[in-house]
């Protein structure tokens, strides 16, 4: 209850703060529309869309307690869960119950904040698709990767990250390590590429819908994805099907990665910077081919008016 009472006048302040500051542009002669660039500022439209998705959950603050807590029985029931295995046994393949939490930790940080800002917007775009609302964001003068990927915020999955980051502090301090600020940093880089790479995925088969008319198995993939990296790379052994799922999704579609190698870090686990490379190329050609399908999907597309 004091996280939700927390999130809740987090939002107020933020609105009051947002509030004023639209009012002294508003005022200001200096930012009157004959002086604006040629070019869009995107740290500005981030900011509008921002101050709408808080709009939006001023207005159904039911709707936001729910979901916050929803999210918080969830997050009890897998603590519950993992405290009984972990009841019966030391570790799981070399992960002690100390050193998981701060993987889950990791997983339910990583699928925050994607679930924040891109899950909603992705899955959307199949809908503007049918609908013909794409044509009016194809017409607006900003990119419109950009656009249908950044619109709408989810702000009450951002009050998840609270508990993710509060046993992720657990884990550490019982691990007793003493975080250095490289560890830090290498830690948040390593969620950026993890984020990067989950949003290059989705934006793939979002644009698909395109072609299809529609796709709403975009949130069934996200499940399905998720649940292989729920869990440490080094759990998928054993067996030969084990071997070839771990291999297959590490250095091809290494999703087995995007948790793990984070996670490892921050509990002091053997990191090797050769993780690093291949988390870093995963992400920048999984960025560079995910436009290029969006932008050969956008020339296919045909506007409601045709």
């Amino acid at each position: 209850m004091l996280a939700q009472a927390y999130c809740r006048k987090a939002w107020t302040a933020l609105w009051t703060v947002l509030e004023q500051g639209r009012m002294s542009t508003a005022t200001n002669p200096a930012a009157t529309p004959v002086d604006r660039p040629p070019h869009p500022q995107y740290m500005r439209v981030l900011l509008t869309f921002f101050r709408n998705s808080l709009v939006r959950e001023m207005q159904f603050r039911g709707n936001f307690l729910i979901e916050v807590l929803t999210h918080a029985f969830w997050f009890a029931m897998q603590l519950v869960f993992f405290r009984l295995i972990f009841g019966n046994v030391s570790e799981v393949n070399g992960w002690s119950k100390e050193e998981y939490f701060g993987f889950m930790a990791t997983g339910m940080i990583l699928n925050a904040l994607m679930e924040a800002f891109f899950v909603p917007n992705l899955a959307n775009l199949s809908e503007l698709v049918r609908t013909g609302g794409l044509d009016f964001a194809l017409l607006k003068p900003i990119d419109t990767q950009f656009l249908v990927s950044f619109e709408k915020l989810d702000l009450g999955a951002l009050c998840h990250l609270l508990l993710p980051f509060a046993l992720l502090g657990f884990s550490v301090s019982r691990l007793g390590r003493v975080l250095t600020p490289v560890d830090v940093l290498l830690y948040v880089a390593l969620i950026l590429l993890a984020v990067a790479f989950f949003y290059s995925l989705m934006l793939v088969f979002a644009s698909t819908s395109v072609w299809l008319g529609r796709n709403q198995g975009l949130y069934e993939f996200w499940f399905y994805i998720t649940i292989f990296a729920r869990y440490p790379r080094d759990i998928y052994r054993g067996s030969l099907a084990a071997d070839a799922l771990r291999m297959g999704f590490t250095f091809i579609i290494p999703i087995l990665l995007v948790v793990t190698v984070p996670a490892e870090v921050l509990v002091g686990k053997a990191f090797h910077p050769f993780w690093l490379l291949v988390m870093s190329v995963a992400a920048v050609v999984a960025l560079f081919v995910s436009r290029r399908v969006f932008h050969l999907a956008l020339r296919s597309y045909r506007s409601a008016s045709s």
